[in-house]
């Protein structure tokens, strides 16, 4: 018994010295969306404090947009290794050889948690409860429709939520936080803003609706004044949030022992003030992979610490393992380097120098800790022009010729061919899986699939978008699947559909496996149109309505790898449905 008494103890005492971690990620939020680093023209003194009372890192870089960035701060690693090339059709997949920190920490006894856009895989076992997390609410693609009363997933089941999108993913984990006090807990907090859509609550757009733009976008003329306004509304709607969060942590008492990290994905997804730099979201240069990086412990970090040195996100996970002194899963090299001595150091560690990539659309840049090599060859200064207003290969053809090697070496390394338009929406090669027995519920959204015929997307973004104008019986939707397990599948349509069209019957097939439904019931809701501050144009979110969901029926399905075909085989009205995604689940 005391023997027993004693191994509790030991334990318990572990347990309780086992830092926390909260990780809060801005999406879409560039470096001078903060009035940390000098915007006026909003208040964030809730995320300032985590870099008053932490270290702040003045030279931090991320990738151009949203799935690289969380590859890396995942694993580690370059994105590219990690196989995301994209951001939407099954690109923005990390390889399952991979491993992630929420792996290595749930492994030590961690409970994880996620709440927000995860990014990386939506199918088993890409979900991110298949990556190291135990509890997910949010959504798994690269952006949402819905930001007032959303449907949203919560561990594999889609709920309907009652308010604003942050506010509601801020209430699960700051619950996740209470219910989970007494154990060491990782909490990933992946907000959704300011990514569009401009969807802002009424009190935090009454703020902003008529404020003059003070600070202006470094090419002003491609500034949106109410696109601003709305992304500092969001940025304020956010810092509140992660008040919420602060302060939940102190009044439990975990302040002193939790390490609070804030970055953002990529630079602003509009032009706006953004410190002078060159580049917003999507572009290889400054301004598109600079972000904030607050980081705070009070207990191991000192108040003020200022970090000058380059750092990227590719270095969280292999510094979350070291500060919290947990044993890394995986072996595959790392790309990252761990930050512990600067942040113990700040201004005075010894640090050895180094190069970061950035890499999108296959551009790739190169920083250094004084200079950029830009997508085009050309190198600049960045102490002397931070705004990449002046090329100075002429002056420095040692340093540009050094860093165009390094560039070619890369592109070699990681197969990136030369420069052009990049991934595209095609969709990726690897099949989605079916059939896990321990994630039964398998969703085939219209973003994993392609419309054949006259069917399309309802916008050029598959990215929350559905299948519409499916008016013919040579229409078809398809997904690339590969059943795991032979059994009985039920088979789910979320679906809109006018009234008087009601009645169509659909076809489902896989190899030899055939389903036949009907659309027995018209279920047509308006278009939510009046959630935006600024319109969605025909590039962005599809404008959403409220789905209603079918049971089409129940398919047997074999093993194997093959082509999932939904086509309708019977339309007495003028259209068969718009569809927003299939659920096959395993009885």
């Amino acid at each position: 018994m005391r023997l027993l008494l004693a191994l509790w103890l030991t334990v318990t005492a572990s347990a309780a010295t086992q830092p926390n971690v909260v990780i809060l990620l801005a999406d879409d939020a560039g470096w001078g969306d903060y009035s940390y680093n000098g915007n006026k023209q909003l208040a964030t003194p809730h995320i300032d404090s985590i870099a008053q009372t932490g270290a702040h890192f003045d030279r931090f870089y991320v990738e151009p947009v949203c799935s690289p960035t969380r590859a890396e701060l995942l694993t580690g690693r370059y994105h590219r290794r990690t196989g995301v090339y994209g951001v939407s059709t099954g690109q923005e997949r990390m390889n399952l050889d991979e491993h992630t920190f929420a792996e290595s920490f749930k492994a030590a006894g961690y409970v994880t948690g996620i709440f927000g856009k995860w990014h990386n895989g939506s199918q088993w076992p890409y979900h991110p409860l298949a990556r190291g997390f135990d509890t997910f609410w949010g959504y798994t693609s690269g952006h949402w429709g819905e930001y007032f009363d959303a449907p949203l997933e919560h561990n594999g089941v889609m709920e309907r939520t009652h308010g604003y999108i942050v506010d509601v993913l801020t209430d699960k984990a700051v619950q996740f936080i209470e219910r989970n006090k007494a154990k060491p807990f990782v909490c990933y907090v992946p907000f959704t803003t300011p990514h569009s859509p401009f969807s802002v609550p009424p009190a935090d757009w009454a703020r902003f609706k008529d404020m003059p733009i003070s600070q202006q976008a470094t090419n002003a003329q491609a500034e949106i004044p109410d696109a601003t306004r709305c992304a500092l509304a969001m940025v304020e709607n956010q810092d509140r949030n992660v008040g919420r969060i602060l302060e939940k942590l102190k009044s439990l008492g975990l302040e002193e022992n939790t390490i609070v990290v804030y970055f953002s994905d990529n630079g602003p997804n509009t032009a706006r003030w953004n410190g002078g730099m060159k580049g917003v979201k999507a572009s290889t240069d400054e301004g598109g992979v600079r972000s904030p990086l607050f980081v705070r412990w009070p207990s191991k970090i000192a108040a003020g610490t200022q970090v000058q040195n380059i750092a990227s996100v590719i270095d969280l996970a292999p510094t979350l393992h070291a500060l919290a002194g947990i044993k890394r899963v995986g072996e595959k090299p790392l790309d990252g380097r761990d930050l512990t001595p600067l942040l113990q150091r700040g201004l005075d560690a010894d640090w050895a120098p180094r190069r970061i990539f950035n890499t999108w659309a296959n551009h790739v840049s190169v920083r250094t800790q004084t200079h950029r090599l830009d997508n085009k060859g050309n190198l600049y200064d960045m102490v002397a022009d931070p705004g990449q207003v002046t090329p100075i290969q002429d002056k420095e053809p040692g340093l540009a010729k050094e860093l165009s090697l390094a560039v070619v070496a890369w592109r070699q390394e990681l197969d990136i061919g030369p420069v052009g338009k990049g991934p595209g929406n095609a969709v990726d090669p690897r099949p989605l899986s079916i059939g896990y027995r321990e994630f039964p519920a398998t969703m085939l959204p219209a973003r994993d699939g392609e419309p054949h015929g006259e069917m399309r997307r309802s916008s050029k973004a598959p990215n929350s978008s559905y299948f519409v104008n499916w008016t013919k019986t040579t229409d078809t939707a398809t997904w690339n699947i590969e059943v795991v397990t032979a059994g009985t599948y039920v088979v789910t349509v979320d679906y809109t559909c006018p009234l008087a069209d009601a009645g169509s019957t659909v076809e489902l097939t896989f190899e030899e496996s055939r389903l036949r439904g009907k659309i027995v019931a018209g279920w047509d809701p308006p278009l939510l149109t009046g959630q935006d501050v600024v319109p969605r144009g025909e590039h962005g979110e599809s404008i959403m309505k409220d789905f209603h969901s079918l049971k089409l029926g129940e398919i047997k399905l074999e093993p194997g790898k093959g082509e999932l075909k939904l086509r309708a085989i019977d339309i007495p009205g003028k259209s068969v449905m718009d569809l927003r995604r299939l659920t096959l689940t395993l009885k």
